[in-house]
């Protein structure tokens, strides 16, 4: 009779036990291939993991995002996987329907989607720090702190001046949690990797500097938006530095004043005693007025080989410009564009 009994209670245990076994083992696998990711949603979710980041911030965020269903077997399978003591910054893309295992495996490799950094229309460094860090870890105040800095951009052969010639206006790949310095490298080799030896040589045909390059690329796009104008303008210019002629540029003016509403320069606006005012001092300013984009310089690079010595803007204002090789000619094409500026209230 105890015989039977202790053969019941052993057979209770084993079947209390094997229930155990197989409800431990439904929750394991659970935990670790089931979907607890976006299980109510069809679209992507981009993570941004701060270089301060740590696992609870990480976890707020996937939670208060409503990216993971169930934070106590995530949080349960990143302890197991060590994930919680090295949690990478980034940015992750995380898709739909995905497993705590393959959430905690994309977040522990330090896999990163790179994102596309693009800035052009530049005219200031303020608005350069705007455009290159709107979509990045880093703020406008730690790009401009860089490049504000007199000797930290001396290590790229820059000065305040010609400091913004090493930015190429262009879209890059980069890192979301990329540092300020990290980002300076790579606009420096970006700015080596356009100065080929062709141009480069182009440049020296000139007479110009590469930094010399881009500062007369700079009035040149401030000129024209006409692209295929640009060349022509660039000659003018040139035709202008060899014979030491004021380049007499209205942007250069514009900048000196630091009025970029300004739409009609007058006498009164070229008494402005700055380096920048290229009817006060002959030659080019100390640095680029903009940030010149690659089709402007090309446009230096590749000038137009002509006499022309003056333009204006036509009088249709269509954008396109009127050139000359005299200045009586010049003065007869001005007054047209005068006569035009007045007629339609442009003072």
């Amino acid at each position: 009779m105890l015989s039977e009994k202790r053969k019941n209670v052993y057979l209770v245990l084993v079947i209390a036990f094997s229930v155990m076994a197989i409800s431990l083992s439904f929750y394991f696998y659970q935990i670790f291939f089931s979907p607890n990711v976006l299980i109510e949603s069809d679209q992507n979710y981009m993570l941004k993991i701060g270089s301060n980041d740590t696992f609870k911030t990480v976890s707020n965020k996937l939670y208060d995002n409503n990216v993971v269903n169930d934070l106590v077997s995530f949080g349960f399978l990143a302890k197991v996987m060590d994930y919680q003591e090295n949690v990478k910054p980034g940015l992750y893309t995380i898709e739909p329907k995905m497993t705590n295992l393959e959430l905690v495996r994309l977040l522990r490799s330090g896999k990163q989607t790179p994102i596309r950094v693009t800035f052009n229309n530049v005219r200031t460094k303020e608005d350069l720090a705007e455009k290159i860090t709107a979509n990045m870890e880093i703020s406008e105040d730690q790009f401009l702190d860089l490049i504000q800095d007199s000797v930290y951009i001396r290590k790229f052969d820059f000065d305040e001046e010609t400091i913004m010639s090493m930015f190429i206006p262009n879209t890059y790949e980069l890192w979301w949690n990329t540092s300020a310095e990290a980002l300076f490298d790579r606009m420096h080799r970006e700015y080596q990797s356009f100065w080929t030896d062709e141009r480069k040589q182009k440049a020296s045909s000139l007479g110009l500097s590469q930094k010399e390059v881009s500062t007369l690329a700079s009035i040149v796009q401030a000129e024209s938006q006409k692209s295929d104008e640009r060349p022509r303008i660039a000659g003018v210019y040139l035709n202008r530095l060899r014979l030491n002629m004021p380049l007499q540029a209205d942007p250069t003016l514009v900048f000196a004043l630091g009025d970029f509403e300004l739409k009609r320069v007058l006498n009164v606006h070229k008494e402005t005693d700055s380096p920048y005012n290229t009817y006060m001092y002959a030659g080019l300013p100390p640095g680029p007025i903009n940030l010149p984009d690659i089709n402007s310089l090309n446009a230096v690079l590749n000038a137009e080989d002509h006499k022309f010595l003056y333009f204006c803007a036509k009088e249709d204002f269509s954008g396109y410009h009127s050139f000359a090789t005299t200045l009586a000619q010049h003065n007869a094409n001005a007054r047209r564009y005068q006569a035009a500026l007045n007629a339609a209230k442009i003072y």
